[in-house]
């Protein structure tokens, strides 16, 4: 375990905030033991010269939080639980990206699951598919 090794020795996952305070307090209680962080990037850090940007982060945060506005909230820990799982389903498998050449990440990493035009709804049926089989 990383943890347990030596200081210079160990390999740690690198986090990248902004100047947001609480997200120090929350790495500190449960992160700094496997994790190093960069406190205080400024949105456009490549501009400012740095290696890490957390543009993406920034704008994944803003989305989440755009919807939870709009749902007033979800009420229980499963509720996001499941809001959460289907955005990143939609992410990775429905919505194509621009970045990617109007594919999805899924069609990128080599899944691919022929959905067609309706995606979203060729999912829901395969899932549902392959549910009934596993009975």
């Amino acid at each position: 375990m990383e943890k347990d090794k030596p200081k210079r020795k160990k390999k740690l996952i690198i986090f990248v905030c902004d100047k947001f305070a609480n997200y120090k307090n929350a790495f500190n209680k449960l992160f700094c033991f496997v994790a190093k962080l960069r406190f205080g990037i400024p949105i456009k850090a490549k501009k400012n010269g740095f290696k890490h940007n957390n543009n993406h982060i920034e704008r994944y945060n803003q989305d989440i939080k755009d919807r939870i506005k709009t749902m007033r909230g979800f009420f229980s820990y499963r509720r996001a639980e499941y809001f959460l799982n289907l955005k990143c389903i939609v992410h990775n498998f429905v919505n194509p990206h621009m970045q990617l050449k109007g594919k999805t990440p899924a069609e990128v990493a080599g899944v691919n699951l022929k959905l067609g035009r309706r995606k979203l709804y060729n999912l829901i049926k395969l899932m549902a598919k392959r549910k009934m089989t596993t009975r």
